[in-house]
């Protein structure tokens, strides 16, 4: 068996869970030098040769013959060895999927009852139900056999359960530093389905918008993300899955004294009017995940929070149901990014 050395820049971890990245099997030597992303902006000499190796064996319906090459991907849990573009394949994740839909990569299985309609490749045939994004259908994944089954946040505390059925790769996203986890899991996809060069022109996408964004966010103002879960609300800092705001865009913080939180700081209507945001971006959850109820402007339509200086400047900026289901996944960046960009340009 044959085996294809892939090198990358290794992210230097920011909160508990590490960063992603690819690492090189090889048969006579072992290579352990990595630089950071902070100090190497340039890829290593040999990734060029790795990704056009990775490309040859590029992913068509994930179907074809499986590469006889393997890779091995350094997960939270841990280093994972596997083929290159395994079949079949189980994804648990959405914003895995939208990688894997945006790189045209087949699913042969994923959770059944998804809200978002871009997880999956228009060119590829349906994947099978094998459960929902909290609970596996393990008597599914049993029959299928899968070559990989990758998870992410929603999943990962059934993966020593999957692991036993398949080679598990638990790829959650580092909300401390979502984009340059988001983009080492892009860069992974793409080196394990063959698709380097497509997962680097998806970069390149997500990077350009991000540069243009940043060009009318530029002083313009604090701001506020804001979750609205009927009748709760919460706020989210620069550590959270909305941080790019803030880490990103560069937008600065209306409240320099957020709590990092899973589920964000609980909040009332006063405390927007006391921290007064220039800018309020709103997430709300209860639309996300399909429930019905009053919808989260309504439910900021309040005397207290129109005294804002974002309410009453009409500078609110709703994101995308993704950005709760599918952070940092390349959908959710495209769309929120123009979002927010639209948003500012369009500021008095």
């Amino acid at each position: 068996m044959s085996t294809t050395p892939l090198s990358h820049r290794r992210t230097n971890p920011i909160s508990k869970r590490p960063l992603l990245m690819m690492t090189a099997l090889v048969t006579a030597i072992s290579m352990t030098g990595c630089s950071s992303p902070e100090t190497d902006a340039a890829e290593p000499a040999d990734a060029t040769a790795t990704n056009q190796t990775a490309n040859e064996s590029s992913n068509v319906a994930n179907h074809d013959a499986v590469s006889a090459e393997r890779i091995t991907v350094n997960t939270v849990k841990g280093d994972v060895a596997l083929p290159i573009n395994p079949s079949p394949l189980v994804v648990y994740d959405m914003t895995l999927m939208q990688d894997l839909a945006a790189l045209d990569v087949a699913v042969d299985g994923a959770p059944e009852n998804l809200l978002l309609d871009n997880l999956h490749s228009k060119t590829q045939p349906e994947p099978k139900a094998v459960g929902t994004v909290f609970e596996p259908d393990l008597e599914t994944l049993n029959a299928m056999q899968p070559q990989a089954i990758l998870v992410g946040s929603r999943m990962a505390e059934k993966y020593d359960e999957l692991s036993n059925i398949a080679p598990t790769l638990d790829m959650t996203i580092d909300t401390a530093d979502i984009y340059e986890s988001s983009k080492q899991r892009l860069h992974d996809l793409g080196a394990l389905f063959g698709k380097s060069d497509q997962a680097a022109k998806l970069q390149q996408n997500i990077d350009t918008l991000i540069d243009d964004t940043k060009g009318v966010t530029k002083d313009k103002g604090t701001g506020l993300v804001v979750m609205v879960n009927g009748n709760k609300l919460s706020a989210y800092g620069d550590k959270s899955r909305y941080g790019f705001i803030h880490n990103v865009l560069e937008v600065p913080m209306a409240d320099q004294q957020i709590a990092d939180a899973s589920h964000g700081q609980p909040i009332s209507f006063e405390y927007i009017q006391k921290v007064n945001p220039d800018w309020l971006f709103v997430v709300d959850r209860s639309a996300a995940i399909g429930e019905d109820g009053i919808g989260a402007k309504a439910v900021l339509d309040n005397p207290l929070v129109a005294q804002s200086t974002a309410w009453s400047k009409q500078q609110v900026v709703y994101l995308s149901p993704d950005s709760y289901l599918a952070f940092g996944g390349y959908y959710q960046w495209m769309q929120d990014l123009t979002t927010i960009k639209d948003a500012f340009a369009n500021a008095n």
